[in-house]
């Protein structure tokens, strides 16, 4: 009985997505047909693009600096958030730091960093900073909302400082770093190819942005465009099931 329940749930909600894209579809090809204007059908000027190997190696290479800039500012948010967690001077110290990073629009960043760094370095710092302040933010909210009384029974029960972090720190902070996953993958995507179209890297997905709207090709700006939301919502989903697996996998009873 419940194989069967799941099989359901997982056709109805196959169903409803086909139903939604063919939904907003339909919407696309009426507009272009409002407007008269193929290039607001970017589906076949992808497919051309899609045959040519520099479109790919464009695609590989931008991704792969978005991705390191993003695993990097993971990294990096947890470890200065159990820094700052466990000494509060050094919290004071870098709060100012997290303020104006998130005050300070990315473009500045960027074209600052165009001075120091080589451009294909400019996205994944970009990235980086993006991501930076919202994981590290929100692993330091999960740190503080560890339950003091189960902190106090790993302390009676002489749990060693590795046990105490695999049963009860990681699964409490688990759900704000899977937020601050959610919260941040986009924005740092973003922030990635916004940085490619300044400086314009050799084999980026910005370089061919910046170039159709130079030549005035609206279908490339369109393919692009598609290109560029299929992965944003491909390595979001994939991140947030992989930090969601973990969080699952975690747990005090364990």
């Amino acid at each position: 009985m419940m194989p069967s329940i799941i099989k359901n749930k997982g056709l109805i909600s196959v169903l409803r997505g086909a139903a939604v894209a063919a939904f907003w579809l339909i919407v696309w090809q009426l507009l272009a047909m409002a407007v008269a204007q193929q290039v607001l059908i970017p589906a076949r000027r992808l497919v051309e693009l899609a045959a040519v190997p520099a479109f790919w190696l464009a695609a590989l290479r931008s991704l792969g600096r978005v991705v390191a800039g993003f695993l990097s500012a993971a990294l990096c948010g947890v470890v200065l958030a159990a820094l700052t967690y466990r000494i509060p001077f050094l919290n004071s110290l870098f709060s100012p730091l997290l303020s104006i990073i998130k005050a300070t629009p990315v473009a500045s960043f960027i074209i600052l960093a165009l001075v120091w760094l080589d451009k294909s370095h400019v996205p994944v710092f970009a990235a980086f900073l993006m991501a930076l302040p919202i994981v590290w933010s929100n692993c330091m909210q999960g740190l503080k909302g560890v339950d003091p009384g189960l902190m106090e029974m790993t302390r009676a029960f002489a749990f060693s400082p590795a046990k105490r972090l695999v049963t009860l720190t990681v699964p409490s902070v688990a759900p704000y770093f899977t937020a601050a996953l959610c919260s941040s993958v986009g924005l740092a995507w973003k922030a990635g190819i916004a940085a490619e179209v300044l400086c314009t890297p050799l084999y980026s997905i910005g370089k061919n942005l910046y170039e159709a709207k130079l030549y005035l090709e609206a279908p490339d700006v369109f393919a692009w465009t598609v290109l560029v939301i299929v992965l944003s919502l491909t390595i979001e989903k994939l991140f947030v099931k992989t930090a969601r697996f973990f969080q699952r996998t975690g747990g005090i009873a364990k």
